[in-house]
């Protein structure tokens, strides 16, 4: 690194749908500050409790740090509002900082997590599940990210969906065992079995009815009885992979493609099959997005030959 990268720091906010993490950097990379807080999307929790998880995390963030030396900062934001770029600026000048943080969607920023190239594609799967195309580091041609009714194919949720569907199947047509169907049981009813297996198909219907959001936790049961070998489980983790798949290669054009979410950034059998699938793709898997976003804040004050050199510092993570 030169050494005109010892004054300032880069400041980069990864604000998603369960937790905020902000990370702050020196800029040739070494992370001087880290924190985490609750939901930072504002789309989903409201806007005066997003800005509140970013405010508490950068605030504990910089704890020790002196703020006004931050040069650069930026936030990648899940279900971005425009309202959020005068509420951070109000934060950000409150704890000193010059100015307010460029804002963007989280898209990029999990891109960015697993790639310093320009361009290329993103597969996230975890909850949902959404391609992209990117294009000198902006959003280009998106697909799926349709939602868990109508759409995220592959996704956390669409597995546990599946999961859930093939148990109840088999409990309507009176079996009862399994290693999916165990696990399936296991996690709605725990010890109260009914007389038959469809008196535990009706309730687990009920259930999921009352809260299709327990639908994702299923998710890595099915994770865990591919890896026993379940053939129920081993098809949906396939069938899972194939969708995936598909659904990047009708954005994919060049460069990299970059696995993120956890059902990609974690082993089992669908981050192998889909592996395997792309196949000839240069693949790569996304690191920590808060430093992501401080190395994309910081790219342009970066020397050019230190900018790809300083990518795995910004994302090495906690």
């Amino acid at each position: 690194m030169t050494n005109s990268l010892t004054i300032g720091l880069a400041l980069g906010i990864d604000a998603g749908a369960t937790s905020t993490r902000v990370s702050v950097h020196a800029l040739d990379g070494t992370r001087v500050g880290y924190a985490r807080a609750g939901a930072g999307n504002p789309s989903a929790h409201g806007l005066a409790n997003a800005v509140a998880a970013i405010e508490t995390a950068l605030g504990e963030a910089l704890a020790g740090l002196d703020a006004s030396s931050v040069v650069t900062s930026l936030a990648g934001i899940s279900g971005f509002v425009d309202e959020m770029v005068p509420a951070l600026a109000k934060v950000w000048a409150g704890h000193g900082i010059a100015s307010g943080p460029r804002l963007m969607g989280d898209t990029v920023i999990a891109y960015v997590a697993g790639s310093p190239e320009p361009d290329g594609s993103l597969l996230l799967s975890g909850t949902g599940a959404v391609a992209a195309r990117v294009t000198g580091y902006q959003l280009d041609v998106i697909a799926d990210g349709l939602g868990w009714l109508l759409g995220d194919a592959g996704s956390g949720f669409w597995i546990g969906r599946a999961g859930a569907k093939a148990v109840v199947a088999e409990l309507d047509r009176g079996a009862s065992a399994g290693v999916l169907v165990e696990l399936v049981v296991e996690h709605f009813l725990g010890a109260e079995r009914g007389p038959t297996p469809r008196k535990d198909a009706d309730r687990i219907v009920r259930l999921a009815q009352a809260d299709h959001m327990r639908l994702a936790a299923l998710s890595a049961l099915v994770s865990q009885a591919a890896q026993a070998g379940d053939p129920l489980a081993l098809g949906i983790a396939r069938q899972a992979a194939e969708h995936l798949a598909a659904t990047v290669r009708r954005v994919h054009r060049s460069g990299p493609v970059v696995l993120a979410g956890s059902v990609l950034t974690s082993e089992g059998p669908v981050r192998q099959a889909v592996r395997e699938l792309l196949a000839g793709e240069t693949v790569t898997t996304a690191r920590d997005a808060a430093g992501a976003a401080a190395w994309l804040a910081a790219r342009d004050l970066l020397p050019e030959a230190d900018r790809r050199a300083s990518h795995a510092a910004f994302t090495a993570g906690p």
